[in-house]
């Protein structure tokens, strides 16, 4: 597993990428208040246009793939061409599991900024099985792609671990 980096991330996040995240944060307590596990996701193109936005909404679909970012990427679909995709980037509320990295390799995006990173996010889940996530960091995915995928995070950590509160069995 790539090691977390050790430098404030908040030191180095825009202000721009500290708006779309904390935008993506909104979203996790969206998801949490319907009833899904509380994870948000924001896409935004080169321009700072917001080209979609997504909450985890598993629960409410039944639907085990139904991630913040895999919703987001599903979203997108076809209608934005790769020289679009991979000049834009995907704020998580939460660093992206191994799914939505996939997912996210796949669509072609360029960028990713998140917030609460995966080591931090298993404190909340516990010892619960269904609650486990395999212990690989988006990173190790992310530098497996034959593009660069710029990844940024953990940022905003206090702010993106409110909705995680509470939220887990344990």
């Amino acid at each position: 597993m790539s090691p977390m980096p050790q430098l404030p991330p908040e030191a180095s996040l825009s202000e721009r990428d500290a708006t779309y995240l904390r935008q993506a944060i909104v979203w996790s307590q969206t998801a949490r208040a319907r009833g899904n596990r509380p994870f948000g996701a924001v896409v935004v193109d080169q321009a700072g246009v917001v080209l979609t936005e997504a909450y985890n909404c598993g629960t409410e679909k039944s639907d085990l793939t139904a991630h913040a970012e895999t919703t987001a990427v599903r979203q997108l679909g076809l209608q934005f061409g790769r020289e679009t995709l991979q000049h834009a980037t995907l704020y998580s509320s939460a660093e992206p599991c191994v799914m939505c990295a996939g997912a996210i390799f796949w669509s072609g995006i360029g960028r990713v900024v998140f917030g609460i990173d995966a080591e931090r996010l298993r404190l909340f889940r516990g010892e619960v099985s269904e609650q486990k996530d395999v212990h690989l960091s988006c990173r190790d995915v992310f530098n497996a792609s034959p593009h660069p995928i710029e990844c940024i995070g953990p940022a905003l950590i206090e702010e993106s671990t409110v909705p995680h509160r509470g939220a887990w069995k344990t």
